[in-house]
Formats: structure tokens, sequence, C-alpha cells
């Protein structure tokens, strides 16, 4: 299959799923010192992901359950609960800029996956600073971008999303469980609509959707959306279909 320009690319089989614990999973890589707007925007439409300067796409054999999916900006409409969200948030101060590396970041970050380790039985370590910069900083180019949640003077989440002329990509996103009153998670899928509704960028990236997968399967809320139905190279017709309940 005739993909992108990058500086390598491999293709891992077998490898543990990150979301069924007795399947296995195929998936591509290429690692990308510098990947242009076009190209990304290509990927993303693709179906690709970045950590860092990796991008990868699963091409699975024997199964589709990670679907892509994006929602439509346009067509989004901010229901009551939404509101609600944006309400309890009106003292949240959030910062926008490029990715950056502090111990409140590393903090936080932990904080955060040894609740989730705690709650759902998510695989936890400490992350190093290396790891994380590989993972959120490096290969950011001109549209990463870092949404920092401040609640009086403290750091309370982080989002990495990347900011596209025609799309925005949420790429992770991590909180203080001590102010889940504040629905942080929720609350920055919700800004960065917002803000694709004011620069007029047609879609919000969510990544894979699972379908009443435990952590996966909230990403239904964000309706309308559409999901990629096929596995296209470059040269070849993407096909997006809006989901239908």
């Amino acid at each position: 299959m005739n993909f992108f320009n990058c500086d390598l690319e491999f293709f891992e089989e077998n490898r543990s799923c990150s979301y069924f614990e007795k399947e296995a999973s195929d998936i591509r890589y290429q690692y990308i010192n510098s990947c242009s707007i076009s190209d990304y925007q290509k990927k993303l439409e693709r179906g690709w992901r970045r950590f860092g300067k990796m991008h990868f796409v699963p091409e699975c054999k024997t199964c589709t359950k990670c679907v892509s999916m994006r929602i439509d900006v346009e067509n989004y409409k901010f229901s009551k609960s939404d509101k609600r969200v944006f309400s309890k948030n009106k003292d949240t101060k959030l910062y926008i800029r490029k990715p950056t590396l502090t111990m409140e970041h590393l903090n936080l970050y932990d904080k955060y996956h040894k609740f989730m380790h705690d709650k759902k039985d998510w695989p936890y370590s400490p992350i190093t600073v290396d790891d994380y910069a590989k993972s959120y900083v490096e290969g950011s180019d001109d549209y990463a971008r870092e949404f920092l949640y401040m609640k009086d003077d403290k750091l309370i989440g982080v989002a990495l999303v990347d900011v596209l002329p025609k799309s925005i990509s949420a790429i992770y996103c991590y909180y203080d469980h001590e102010y889940s009153d504040l629905s942080i998670g929720k609350f920055s899928i919700l800004a960065q609509i917002k803000i694709a509704k004011e620069l007029n960028v047609p879609y919000v990236y969510l990544g894979y959707w699972i379908d009443n997968h435990y952590s996966m399967g909230y990403k239904r809320a964000y309706q309308p959306f559409e999901v990629l139905k096929n596995r296209a190279g470059l040269h070849e017709e993407v096909i997006w279909e809006k989901f239908i309940n």
C-alpha cells in the first residue's frame, strides 16, 4: 500500500490489543520528524493518529471494532447538558499554547493514570520525562497545542490537541479527578468544538470509537458525527458516512 513520505515505516503484527484483553492487533507505524499540514490532514482523513513523531493506524485483519470518528462541527448543537458543563466551568481558566513539559504536567499525568488504574484497571507505571516528551511534546510542528485548565492557579487538566485549518484532532486528555464535579474531560471536548466553530473548522477528530466499550464508548454522545468506512491509501478515495443510531 502506497502511503506518505516518512523517515521510517514498520508494521507490528499480533501485538496485544489495547482495548480487548483477549484480542491481538496489527498496527502500521510511521516515524516522521516533521509532518507537513497537508500530509497530516490526509492522514487524519484516513484514520491515522499521532503521538509525538510516531504516526499509526490499525490494520487488523480480523477485527474492525475500532472506528475512526469525527464530529460534524457545523451541525453540532450544544445541549442543555453541554451548557451546564460550560456554566460550572465559568471560573476555570483555559490557556492554549505550544506543548510544554513541567513537573506539574508529570505529577498530574501520574495522578490521573494511578486513579484510572484503580478504577478501570488501566496499566500503570510513573511516566518518565523522556517518555512524556516523546509522546506529547516532540513532533508538534506548527499545529500542536496544549490546552491547560487552571482552577485557583492550580493545573487541573491538560489536553493535547492538533489544530489544522480543516481539522482539530483531540490527541489525549488527562485531569485531576478531585475536580470531577467540573467534568473536565467533557469540558475539553466541548471547548474544542466551540473553538472549531469560531475558526470555521469543519471537523473535530476524536480518534477511535468503540461502541459500548468501557473506555471508548463515551464518544457516541457527541452527535452528529461521521465514521470512516474504508481503509484508504494516499491516492484512494476516503469514504466517511454520517453515523445513524
